[in-house]
C-alpha cells in the first residue's frame, strides 16, 4: 500500500457508490486515511498481536481499518456481516477480542448484544453514522472519532507509524478466517503476509494482472476467495477495487464499472443466466428466433473460438453477426462487456452453464482452492478450460493423490495453524508440509485436476442391484443443482440399497415457468407441492439419472426417489454454511422423519418445521410433502 502511495499518489485504489454517485479515494488518501486509524487504534490500545474483528460489507474505510491494524502487528478477523449476533461468540471469545469494526448501525447491535457472553469486547467502532445519534455505549465511537483520536496521537509520537511497519516481517500472521464448517464450531485459519500475499501475486502472474485491471468487490470480505481477490491481489497488483452500493445494486453496479477481472460461485452466475433467460421467455417471436438462431451457433463454435482453435470462415462471420446482434448486447447486459478474466469456484458449475458464458465471449475459467490454501491451488489456462476439472496446479503447487483418493497439496499458500487447535492442525498438515485437502479426485492425462467428491462424504451403496457401487452425494446433487429450476439438493445413500433426494426449487426460475402456463400459487410451499412442479423436477431428475447411468463409477448413484422440501434451506436455521454449504448431517438429523419416509416407501409424509425469520422472530412452516419415485436405469457403457 506504501509502496503505490509512494509510486502513484493521485491513482484510484478504491471506488464506493454512495447515493448513486462513484466516490474514488487514491493511494495517497489512502496512505494517510490508514496512517490516521492506525493512530486511533494504537491510543485506544490495540497492540501488536491481538485479534481485531472486522464486520461488514465491502467498503473503502473498512479495508482501511484491516491495514491500520496490519500496520501495528495486529490481525484482523472478518467475519460474514449476514450472520445473526450468537454466531459471533465463538470466533470473539476463541480470539480473545476486543475491538471490533462494524459497517453500521445493524452490526453495532449485534455487538452490543454479545457484550453479556463477550464482556472483553471493549471497543466497536463505526463506519455509517446513519440511526447511531441516540446511541451512548460505553466504548461506542465512529470511525471519524478514530481517525481524529489517531490524528492527535501520530503529532505527539513522530515516527510512530513507520517504526511499527518496519517490524513487521514476512511470516508474521496478517490474517485470521474462521471457516464456515459443516459440523461443530468454525475453525481459525491463521495466515501469514507471506502465504496471502505470495499465492496473490502467483495469480496476479498466471493471469497477466495490472494495475489497469477492475474488480468489483461484492462477496463477503470474510469469505478468503472475496478477501484474496478484492485485498490480498489489489495490494499486489495496485489495481482499482469498486465497492457497490448494496447488495441490491449490484446488478446495476456491475454495469456501470465493467470489471476487467471478475470472481464468483456458480450460483451467481446460474441466477445471471437466469433473468436473462426470463426475460427472453416475455420477448417477441422474432427476438426469440433471432436469440435462439445465435444462440445455436455460439454453442457450437463459440468455445473453439474462445479456445484459439480454427473454425470455418463461414462460421467465423457467422459468429462475428452474432457478436453484433447478441452476444455483445448480452454481454453488456449482464456487465461482462469487458471482462478479461472470469473465475468461478467453490462448487461445480454446470457444463452447459459454463458452455454458455464461453460461447459468447466471455473467458470464464475455474479454479480450486481452500481456506487452508490461500484460494489458489489450480488455475485454467486460457486455451484450456474443461466444464469437468478445476484446473492445473500454478506456480509453487505440487499435487499428489493418497491411496484413498484424497488430495494432498503442497504449497507457499497453507496455513499456518488452525489457532488454539493442535489437534485439528496436525490433522490436516502432515511432517513434510502435506496439506490433507479432504477431497477426492485425480489428476487426467492433461494434468488437469478433477474432484469427485469431498472423500469423507464418498460411501458405498449397500444391498440391492448396485450392491458395493460408490455414492458420491456432492458430485450427484451437483449434478441436479446444474438445472435451473433445483437450486439446492441433499442427496443420501450411504450403507443404504439406493440413493433419495431432498430437492429445494429455485422460486423465480420455477415462478417465472409457473406464470407463463397460468399457475397459481400462494408462496414457496405451496408452488413446491404443486403437481405439474414435481413432474418438472422429476424430468430433471430422470435426466441426472440417464447421464449417471453411463458411468460405470457412479451408475449406483442414480436417484430412486425424491421430495421437494418445503421450505428453502437457509444458513440461519443452521442447514447451510454462510458460504451455502449443505450441513448434511445436521438436515438428516432435522429432517429425519422425511429421510425414513423415503426409505419406507411413502407416499407422502407430514411435516412441521420451526425457521429464523430475518428480524430474528421464529414461525413453523408445515406441509403434507408428496414423495415420488424416478426412473432407474441399468448401467450403461459409455462410448468409447
Amino acid at each position: 500500500m506504501l509502496n503505490h502511495a509512494a509510486e502513484r499518489p493521485q491513482a484510484a485504489a478504491l471506488r464506493e457508490k454512495e447515493y448513486g454517485i462513484w466516490q474514488t479515494t487514491t493511494w495517497g488518501e489512502l496512505a494517510q486515511l490508514v496512517r490516521d486509524l492506525a493512530g486511533g487504534l494504537a491510543a485506544a490500545g490495540l497492540q501488536r498481536g491481538q485479534h481485531i474483528v472486522v464486520v461488514g460489507s465491502n467498503r473503502p474505510r473498512l479495508s482501511a481499518c484491516m491495514l491500520a491494524a496490519q500496520a501495528l502487528g495486529a490481525i484482523p478477523v472478518p467475519l460474514y456481516q449476514d450472520a445473526v449476533a450468537p454466531e459471533f461468540v465463538f470466533p470473539i471469545n476463541n480470539a480473545d477480542v476486543a475491538f471490533a469494526l462494524v459497517e453500521d448501525q445493524e452490526q453495532v447491535d449485534k455487538m452490543l448484544e454479545l457484550r453479556e457472553q463477550c464482556p472483553q469486547l471493549a471497543h466497536v467502532w463505526y463506519d455509517d453514522p446513519r440511526g447511531m445519534r441516540k446511541y451512548s455505549e460505553p466504548g461506542l465511537a465512529s470511525l471519524d472519532a478514530l481517525a481524529e483520536s489517531g490524528r492527535a496521537y501520530t503529532a505527539q509520537h513522530a515516527g510512530f507509524f513507520d517504526a511499527q511497519v518496519a517490524l513487521a516481517g514476512p511470516h508474521d500472521v496478517a490474517a485470521m478466517f474462521f471457516t464456515s464448517g459443516t459440523t461443530g464450531n468454525p475453525k481459525g485459519v491463521v495466515h501469514t503476509h507471506f502465504s496471502l500475499l505470495d499465492r496473490a501475486a502467483a495469480g496476479a502472474r498466471f493471469d497477466k494482472l495490472t494495475a489497469v485491471d477492475e474488480v468489483l468487490a461484492y462477496m463477503p470480505p470474510a469469505w478468503i476467495g472475496q478477501n484474496i481477490f478484492s485485498y490480498a491481489q489489489w495490494l499486489a497488483c495496485g489495481y482499482v477495487v469498486n465497492c457497490p452500493e448494496s447488495a441490491a445494486t449490484v446488478t446495476i453496479d456491475l454495469k456501470e464499472i465493467g470489471p476487467t477481472y471478475y470472481f464468483a460461485p456458480p450460483r451467481i452466475f446460474e441466477g445471471l443466466l437466469t433473468s436473462v433467460m426470463i426475460r427472453m421467455e416475455d420477448a417477441g417471436r422474432f427476438k426469440k428466433w433471432l436469440f435462439d438462431h445465435f444462440m445455436t451457433l455460439a454453442r457450437r463454435v463459440g468455445p473453439a473460438i474462445m479456445d484459439g482453435k480454427q473454425v470455418s470462415a463461414v462460421d467465423k462471420m457467422n459468429y462475428r453477426l452474432g457478436d453484433l446482434c447478441i452476444y455483445g448486447p448480452l454481454r453488456n447486459t449482464l456487465g461482462f462487456s469487458r471482462v478479461r478474466v472470469a473465475y468461478t469456484a467453490g462448487e461445480a458449475i454446470g457444463p452447459d452453464l459454463f458452455t454458455f458464458y464461453r460461447s459468447i465471449g466471455i473467458n470464464l475459467k475455474q479454479l480450486y482452492g481452500s481456506t487452508e490454501t490461500a484460494v489458489f491451488v489450480c488455475l485454467q489456462p486460457d486455451n484450456e478450460a474443461k466444464a469437468d476439472t478445476v484446473g492445473v496446479p500454478i506456480e509453487g503447487v505440487e499435487i499428489k493423490v493418497a491411496e484413498n483418493g484424497e488430495i494432498l497439496v503442497k504449497s507457499p499458500g497453507l496455513l499456518k495453524e488452525y489457532y488454539k487447535n493442535a489437534d485439528a492442525t496436525a490433522e490436516v498438515l502432515t511432517a513434510e508440509g502435506w496439506y490433507h485437502t479432504g477431497d477426492a479426485g485425480f489428476l487426467d492425462a492433461g494434468g488437469h485436476l478433477k474432484i469427485i467428491d469431498r472423500a469423507k462424504d464418498v460411501g458405498r451403496i449397500i444391498g440391492g442391484a448396485h450392491d458395493g457401487a460408490m455414492f458420491a452425494p456432492k458430485y450427484v446433487e451437483n449434478k441436479l443443482k446444474f438445472f435451473p429450476f433445483i437450486k439446492e439438493a441433499v442427496a443420501f445413500g450411504d450403507k443404504r440399497e439406493k440413493v433419495c433426494a431432498f430437492i429445494n426449487i429455485d422460486i423465480e426460475a420455477v415462478g417465472n415457468w409457473a406464470e407463463k402456463r397460468n399457475l397459481p400459487y400462494g408462496g414457496y410451499t405451496d408452488l413446491a407441492q404443486k403437481p405439474e412442479v414435481y413432474e418438472l423436477i422429476r424430468d430433471c431428475v430422470d435426466k441426472v439419472n440417464a447421464d449417471l447411468a453411463i458411468d460405470q463409477m457412479l451408475a449406483g448413484s442414480q436417484i430412486s426417489r425424491f421430495l421437494v422440501l418445503h421450505k428453502e434451506l437457509d444458513a440461519d436455521d443452521g442447514e447451510l454454511t454462510r458460504t451455502r454449504k449443505v450441513r448434511r448431517g445436521f438436515i438428516a438429523d432435522r429432517y429425519q422423519v422425511l429421510v425414513d419416509a423415503l426409505y419406507a416407501g411413502l407416499a407422502n409424509q407430514y411435516i412441521q418445521t420451526q425457521v429464523k425469520f430475518e428480524d430474528g422472530r421464529t414461525g413453523m412452516v408445515a406441509a403434507d410433502l408428496k414423495i415420488v419415485d424416478a426412473k432407474v436405469l441399468p448401467a450403461l457403457r459409455s462410448a468409447a
